[in-house]
């Protein structure tokens, strides 16, 4: 049960395909089918926060990953349950593995389900065992989008927790190259970098990092540290809600040209004070709400498909990354999260 001919999904994938009962807390829908390339022998990579860490114990079928069971499903399966559901699916994202048949096997998958069916592609590439043309081909596959998993907002923690300090393959820059390259081949807008507050970085040095990717082209998605059972990192916390509500609003309004990293004003800390956003935009765009949902790849019609509902914090009054709409209860919330409150700015 190896890739190409099977892959794993993620259980909201798994649900929303019908191969896993459940239903979603809010009636939220997921509307992209994330998957995830398998091999016996897992990952060779060692990020200290990963459930599929070859650092973590156990047989890599059964591993968890980003908090949910990932169960596996042969690719004739899944492609006959996505034309079965083919109202239900915006996009469909391949996740690599740190396996030197990953970056062949995902060439193949993406090959095969963009010729099944006129659903948009996405990867999650590994660009450590990346060579100079896989990208190129990876578009000639039928690709639309790439994601870089930087994760890290500094090299010094980048190091620390996906590189020399746990014995892993990673480096910096080759990942900021990789996304550079992405940016290039795949034009604007279609690249761009996952982030991970909650890392010891301060929010100055994220915002920073934020900024590096829009001001390349790319965009960012971005998550919430949430420890995985078993890892490393099991036993830290997640970061105060007030961070990450910062970083989500100091997100958007970067990823929207509405103002840069250089214009905010920070503490002593590195905290967020002042966005100097003026008059009242500020507290339009909280109101929307949309700075707090999921920020993932798009569908044809624009919105959001890659929500991943609930993948970085259990269904609950404390969501952090919304998989729809937040309603004004949400909010209010919100806001009360927010502490203390954000300057409105000139």
């Amino acid at each position: 049960m190896e890739s190409p001919q099977y892959l794993r999904m993620s259980l909201a994938a798994a649900m929303t395909l019908g191969f896993q009962p459940g239903i979603f807390y809010r009636n939220a829908r997921l509307y992209c089918i994330n998957l995830l390339l398998t091999y016996d022998k897992g990952c060779a990579a060692r990020c200290s926060y990963c459930g599929l860490s070859k650092a973590r114990a156990g047989d890599y079928s059964g591993k968890s990953f980003i908090r949910v069971t990932w169960p596996a499903h042969s690719l004739d399966d899944i492609i006959a349950r996505v034309s079965e559901r083919r109202n239900r699916v915006k996009r469909i994202c391949i996740s690599m593995l740190t396996n030197k048949r990953s970056v062949e096997d995902t060439n193949l998958v993406c090959a095969r389900l963009r010729s099944s069916f006129d659903i948009p592609v996405s990867l999650l590439v590994s660009p450590t065992i990346m060579a100079p043309g896989d990208l190129a081909a990876m578009r000639s596959a039928g690709a639309d989008k790439i994601g870089v998993a930087i994760d890290l907002a500094t090299p010094a923690l980048f190091d620390l927790h996906r590189g020399s300090g746990t014995g892993g393959p990673h480096r910096w820059d080759r990942y900021w190259q990789c996304l550079s390259d992405a940016v290039r081949i795949f034009g604007e807008g279609n690249a761009g970098a996952h982030f991970m507050v909650g890392m010891g970085e301060t929010e100055k040095e994220m915002c920073e990092a934020i900024q590096r990717v829009r001001d390349m082209g790319g965009t960012t998605h971005l998550f919430s540290f949430f420890p995985e059972a078993e890892s490393q990192l099991s036993n830290r916390p997640q970061p105060p809600m007030e961070q990450y509500r910062r970083i989500q609003l100091a997100r958007y309004v970067m990823d929207r040209k509405l103002t840069r990293a250089g214009d905010f004003a920070f503490d002593g800390d590195g905290r967020i004070m002042d966005f100097r956003l003026g008059g009242e935009v500020l507290e339009e765009i909280i109101d929307s709400g949309e700075p707090f949902r999921t920020s993932g790849c798009v569908g044809y019609d624009g919105e959001v498909a890659c929500n991943r509902p609930y993948a970085n914090s259990r269904p609950g009054l404390d969501i952090r990354n919304f998989p729809f709409r937040p309603e004004k209860r949400d909010i209010s919330r919100i806001r009360k999260q927010m502490n203390p409150p954000i300057k409105k700015g000139n």
